[in-house]
């Protein structure tokens, strides 16, 4: 679907009495070597190098490099042309490495011209006396081939040593010769209908030359340079043209089987898969068919033809031929030639008019001819133009040079899709695609027609009687109108053709175009055409004034250049209405070679550069507003928001802005187009992607701002097949059409364009279309309700009379039933459909109820059931489909029992019938029900149906006798809370009567639970003070236990008896101070009271009671033993602590060390994928660092499983686990640094708390505080410096940071590969060490 766009033109003149033969391109310094040729009167030929800028700025001289006079041929030659005198100069190339010149002249001279020589001399290198009739460089420039004048075939070196020399007319067919076994021949394959006969006929014995053969050889490389073929006319009368291939050795590989007609055209594919020719028929010696047939044919390397397409209808332009005629047919084909990526083939066809270069692509095994070259004769008018070389570039496949005898060409091309743009709803979708004479156009918003085909052929029209000579029969740029199918042809001659296509959008049986011409003409007069003073290479037309009626006038804009050398570039803006140019504005531009950037209602011009400027319709100029990075021939223009994004050859997607800001957004992407407030591209790693402009417009204003700290967003993407390209979107149809590399079309619905128009169609109201779309595209249908809850809910009413449909609203409600929307939202989507089909019509939407309540969250079944309540006595047979429908959505044995529930059991039975299900099963138990009072069948139902609360309320209502049987079932299923609501404010809550109130027995059960707090309050309020003293005791709960106890008046041996045993239950949970206070006030045991707290480090407390309750003995007896104690416990722990602190420091300190002497050792090196491996092999194999945490130091390697689950989360464990030799082991000693600073803190708090006590009470108790006070003291000085050694970062662990993200067991155990070589430091806080004061003073009084 893609078309040759020429974007720019370069020409470069000399003297008109030179003659261009030859140019030689210089790649490195980006000049152009032009040979020219002179007669001389003595016969010879004076051969000038001038050297040429390819593409620079235009300059008045072109310096002389060199000249040389050379030996012509005498036209008497035997090999001389019957069509002309050829070139005397055959091959004229430059190489590279050594930056030197080489002619090689027709007389046999070989001549190098050394460039880095001042001043450059010719030197001829050697001769060939029998002269030299073709000559062609391998792709490399390593081997020169020569065809001589005695039919030898000579191969040469770069530095002219001779390779090889043989006969180049020969019998044998070459190495490659094929073997005929019989069942691989013609006569024994299948030859359709015409049958047997037809293979086994005889072949034309007469295989001659085509009458516009001109008798020279040719010669052709393969693009790797591995072979290379020769074409050659045979000597004698019998004269037939062949083709042989030779290895670049100079083997003879294949000869061509014999080819009637065929011609001296040849070119070899660089690909590789063809060698191309041209072949006549329908004459004497030619091949068989009508008269006039003219093929470009194409063989294989094994000299086989295989393709052929004709080009007679299109070459041939001359009406009838006269006998003044000097060629049988009025032209012939010269040359052809491949570009450098085999793409384009262009043929050069000489005509008796003049000269025209036609330009070929291949696609879906079609042949379209794209575009044509008309040679243009500036001196004479009368004379017909020829060009003198073609020639594309070896390396930019789009560029093309053309030679007149006074003139370079260079034209410029890529490959463009001509589209429509319009919007919707006249979005047509219309591709046009240029087929020699003839526009193919294709509609895909209704058709998807595969090329070559087309929905419709619009034949081009023949240019006017006052066309210039040089206008060609093909139109160099063809664009469409924004807002309608409005077409416009662009000739380089500034010729324009607007057609109206009148495209039907609809489906029906009509034409599905019906073109009309609007208007033709040239857009700047007859006149300017006339002198061909112009050069136009695209057009445009505006959207600002087209409507979709088509009133109004149409703006066309063109850009073209001067054709003179210094020419700049310049826009023809005219308004074309009733058929007449009305207005009419030329802006001129700063450069040449620029392009119009495509835009609906604007004129944007970029220049070479990449600079972007706005052109200005009523002053007359253009104004820069911003740029891209390079030039980017593929362009497009966005109104809202204002962006500019352009496309390079080298396939970087950029996007600019009119604040001047531009950025790259992609930088492998093959094809882009903007649809649906969507850029859409693809790139060569075969993915479409979808960037929403307005997210892309903030992107880029946010970037200008903050380039390095704003991150691209992440754009939607899909998988493509490979080597797609875009052709067009359609936002009506939301599609997108894609082209494969060989040309087939696929038609794909992207999600990002599908929820665009689903968006607007839901803001619009139109919830028709939308819902349509979301089914034909699996569209999740919460999208309703996600997109704008509020405005949905508020239209219901208007979604259902749009989408009335039973089946299409269950199908709605199913989808939001099952979706992510939450629970409230989805309630109250089901109520609100359920309300509004209630209104319309209950029996007609009966299903769709159905559907609404059983979607909710949770379900409401019964609700549903109700519904059908209603209409069983009305409409019995709808009932019936309606339990039919409800047992398809809800389990049947689920609704038997919600039915049941419902205490109906009519409904019971029908839905037990329609599920089928069996009599024997429910019959008996339906009677048995039937046969109970009411409220115990209610609670023999909720009971079957485990409804245990609605169960005992039913039970609870059956009357007093069972009442035992209700208290049972409370304690069987533990219904408490129920219980005590049901008989609240009876005289069964709390009545003292023999039968256990509800509120003991929720006690007891609260006691058995061990929930004693809950139960000593319940029994406290069922007025049950045993049991509750038996549940504050159990909690101990000390305070209300003795509450209870004392307003109950126990006895004094009771209380104590509890005392004990409540302060041995404190004292065993580390609370001495509340277990002295007990046994002081209840036990009165001052002994055991001073105990608790000594036992407790509570000192000061133990003396104070013991000087108030005047027991001074107990000082001796209790507090001074156990203050030693204390004081013992104490430096056991500290020096427990110290020997940790130690072995820690020193392991820290060899870890440490290790990992700068040997990190690798360290840290391992480890492909963490391999966590990801399931199968490993069985081979023993040598440890790895893969080891090291893996299996224990000491073991070897083992043969590896398939790792299952329990396995990977057992390793998960592993890690981190801190054994020796594994990596977490740096930070395991430092986590237990931390948890000993945090036990030593603990410790000195105990100290500091013991040691005034021991400083007062006697003089040895003085001397051992005096040491612990050192000992703490002294630990606490090599704690510090410990820390403060382990926490100090080198300056090179301070500078590095980290990142983590966790997802999945293979991603986590990368994380903690990535972790492993963080710091420890970084893991584990540095820990406080406590500031208690020692009571260092205390000490020296």
């Amino acid at each position: 679907m893609r078309n040759i766009s020429l974007i720019q033109t370069t020409r470069t003149t000399f003297e008109s009495d030179l003659f261009i033969s030859a140019i030689a391109l210089d790649l490195d310094e980006n000049l152009t070597y032009v040979a020219t040729e002179h007669q001389t009167p003595h016969a010879d030929v004076t051969v000038q190098v001038r050297k040429v800028e390819t593409d620079g700025e235009y300059r008045e001289d072109h310096p002389v490099v060199t000249s040389s006079r050379f030996q012509a041929y005498l036209a008497s030659n035997p090999w001389s042309s019957p069509y002309g005198k050829p070139h005397e100069l055959v091959s004229f190339k430059l190489l590279l490495e050594n930056r030197t010149l080489v002619l090689v002249m027709r007389g046999g001279d070989i001549a190098t011209a050394p460039l880095d020589e001042s001043p450059v001399t010719v030197d001829i290198v050697g001769n060939i006396d029998a002269g030299i009739l073709a000559a062609s460089w391998s792709p490399d420039d390593t081997l020169l081939v020569l065809v001589t004048g005695d039919d030898k075939l000579i191969l040469m070196t770069s530095t002219f040593d001779v390779v090889s020399e043989t006969a180049l007319q020969r019998q044998d067919f070459g190495e490659d010769a094929p073997i005929n076994v019989g069942w691989g021949s013609k006569q024994t394959q299948f030859h359709g209908s015409l049958g047997k006969a037809a293979a086994q006929a005889p072949k034309p014995s007469i295989v001659g030359p085509s009458p516009d053969e001109d008798e020279l050889p040719r010669i052709s490389w393969r693009g790797d340079g591995a072979y290379f073929v020769v074409s050659t006319l045979s000597s004698g009368d019998a004269k037939a043209r062949a083709l042989r291939i030779y290895s670049h050795a100079g083997v003879l590989h294949s000869t061509s089987e014999p080819t009637p007609g065929l011609e001296h055209v040849l070119s070899w594919r660089p690909s590789g898969n063809w060698i191309v020719g041209t072949q006549r028929y329908g004459f004497p010696g030619g091949g068989e068919g009508r008269a006039g047939r003219h093929d470009v044919v194409m063989f294989e390397r094994n000299g086989l033809k295989r393709l052929d397409f004709s080009i007679q209808d299109l070459a041939s332009v001359e009406a009838k031929l006269t006998e003044e005629t000097p060629r049988k047919w009025a032209y012939r084909v010269r040359e052809a030639s491949w570009s450098s990526d085999s793409n384009v083939l262009s043929l050069w066809i000489e005509k008796d008019s003049g000269d025209v270069v036609q330009l070929w692509t291949i696609g879906n095994y079609h042949w379209y001819l794209k575009h044509e070259i008309m040679a243009s004769n500036s001196s004479s008018e009368s004379m017909p133009a020829r060009f003198t070389t073609v020639t594309w570039h070896p390396e930019d496949p789009g560029v093309l040079f053309l030679t007149t005898p006074s003139e370079i060409i260079r034209r410029k091309y890529i490959w463009d899709t001509f589209i429509s743009t319009s919007y919707p709803p006249h979005d047509s979708g219309t591709v046009a695609v240029i087929d020699g004479s003839t526009i193919l156009l294709t509609p895909f918003r209704t058709q998807n027609v595969p090329p070559p085909m087309a929905s419709y052929q619009l034949p081009l029209t023949a240019p006017p009687a006052n066309a210039p000579r040089h206008q060609s029969r093909l139109p160099i740029h063809v664009v469409f109108s924004p807002t309608r199918d409005v077409m416009a042809a662009l000739w380089e001659t500034g010729y324009i053709e607007l057609t109206d296509l009148r495209t039907r959008l609809g489906p029906g049986r009509g034409k599905i175009m019906d073109p009309i011409k609007l208007w033709a003409g040239y857009i700047a007069g007859d006149e300017s055409a006339a002198s061909g003073t112009s050069e136009y290479r695209q057009i445009q037309i505006l959207g600002d004034h087209i409507d979709v009626s088509g009133e109004g006038p149409v703006t066309v804009v063109a850009l073209g250049s001067a054709s003179s050398q210094d020419g700049k570039d310049a826009i023809m803006i005219v308004n074309i209405e009733g058929g007449n140019i009305t207005e009419s504005v030329s802006v001129d531009l700063p450069q040449r070679g620029g392009r119009m950037v495509p835009s609906d209602n604007q004129v944007w011009w970029q220049s070479p550069n990449g600079e972007l400027l706005s052109v200005d319709k009523s002053t007359e100029t253009a104004l820069p507003v911003s740029s891209f990075k390079e030039y980017c021939p593929y362009t497009r223009h966005i109104d809202s928001p204002a962006l500019l994004i352009g496309l390079t050859t080298s396939s970087h997607l950029y996007v600019a802005n009119m604040e001047g800001s531009s950025q790259q957004v992609a930088a492998n992407v093959n094809s882009f187009t903007i649809a649906s407030g969507y850029l859409v591209w693809t790139s060569t790693a075969h993915m479409a992607h979808f960037a929403p402009v307005t997210t892309l417009a903030d992107w880029l204003m946010r970037s200008a701002l903050k380039p390095k700290d704003i991150a691209q967003p992440e754009w939607e993407t899909r998988r493509v097949e490979r080597g797609s390209r875009i052709v067009t979107a359609v936002p009506s149809t939301m599609s997108l059409v894609l082209q494969m590399p060989r040309g087939n079309l696929e038609t794909i619905n992207p999600r990002p364009l599908v929820m665009e128009i689903v968006k607007q169609d839901i803001d619009r109201h139109n919830y028709a279309k939308a819902f349509s779309a979301c089914r034909r595209h699996r569209i999740d249908l919460n999208v309703f309700a996600e997109h704008n809850k509020e405005e949905f809910i508020t239209h219901l009413p208007d979604f259902l009379e749009q989408v009335n449909d039973v089946d299409y609203i269950n199908l709605f409600l199913t989808s939001i039933g099952q979706g992510t929307l939450p629970d409230a939202v989805v309630n109250g989507l089901c109520d609100g459909i359920r309300t509004e089909l209630e209104k319309k019509d209950l029996k007609t939407y009966i299903n769709s109820v159905l559907t609404a309540h059983v979607m909710k969250r949770p379900s409401d079944h019964e609700a549903g059931l109700a519904s059908l309540l209603v209409l069983r006595e009305t409409e019995p047979q709808l009932v019936e489909d309606a339990v039919k429908y409800i047992i398809f959505l809800v389990d049947a044995d689920r609704l038997f029992d919600i039915a049941l529930g419902m205490y109906d059991f009519s409904l019971v039975l029908m839905i037990a019938q329609h599920a089928q299900k069996d009599p024997r099963e429910y019959l008996p138990f339906l009677r048995e029900l039937r046969a109970m009072e009411k409220f115990y069948q209610r609670f023999k139902i909720d009971d079957h149906l485990r409804r245990h609360s609605k169960a005992l309320q039913n039970l609870s209502l059956a009357g007093p006798e069972r009442l035992e049987e209700a208290f049972a079932y409370t304690e069987k299923h533990q219904l408490y809370d129920t219980a005590l609501s049901i008989w609240k404010g009876t005289e069964h809550y709390n009545a003292r009567i023999p039968m256990p109130a509800a509120l003991e027995i929720y006690g007891d059960w609260l006691f058995e639970r061990r929930e004693f707090r809950d139960a000593a309050f319940v029994f406290r309020q069922a007025e049950k003070y045993e049991k509750a003293m038996l549940a504050y005791e159990k909690a101990l709960e000390w305070q209300d236990l003795f509450d209870v106890a004392l307003q109950q008046q126990i006895s004094k041996e009771d209380l104590q008896a509890a005392a004990y045993r409540v302060a041995e239950d404190l004292s065993s949970k580390k609370r001495y101070q509340e277990a002295a206070i007990v046994l002081l006030d209840y036990a009165k045991d001052v002994r055991e009271a001073v105990i608790a707290l000594v036992q407790g480090n509570l000192f000061s407390e133990a003396r104070r009671v013991i000087t108030l309750n005047a027991q001074p003995e107990l000082l001796e007896e209790i507090v001074y033993p156990g203050a030693l104690e204390s004081r013992t416990q104490i430096a056991e722990d500290l020096t427990e602590m110290r020997e940790q602190l130690r072995k820690q420091i020193a392991r820290v300190r060899e870890l440490r060390v290790k990992k700068v002497e040997e990190p690798d050792a360290f840290y391992g090196a480890e492909d963490v994928d391999l966590h990801n491996v399931d199968v490993m092999t069985d081979v023993s194999m040598a440890p790895t660092t893969f080891t090291r945490y893996t299996v224990a130091p000491s073991a070897l390697s083992k043969a590896s499983s398939k790792r299952s689950s329990r396995s990977k989360r057992k390793m998960e464990r592993k890690v981190g686990s801190g054994r020796k030799g594994t990596v977490d082991e740096e930070e395991y000693l430092l986590r237990s640094v931390t948890k000993l600073v945090v036990r030593f803190n603990a410790t000195q708090v105990d100290a500091t708390h013991l040691l005034p006590h021991l400083f007062q009470l006697s003089v040895d108790h003085h001397a051992e505080g005096l040491l612990l006070q050192a000992d703490v003291l002294a630990f606490k000085e090599e704690l510090n410096k410990a820390v403060e050694e382990i926490w100090t970062k080198t300056p090179q662990e301070a500078e590095e940071g980290v990142e983590a993200t966790l997802e999945g067991w293979s991603a986590r155990m990368k994380e903690y590969e990535r972790q492993r070589r963080i710091d420890a430091l970084e893991k584990v806080a540095k820990p406080d060490i406590g500031k208690e004061g020692l009571g260092k003073r205390m000490g020296e009084v």
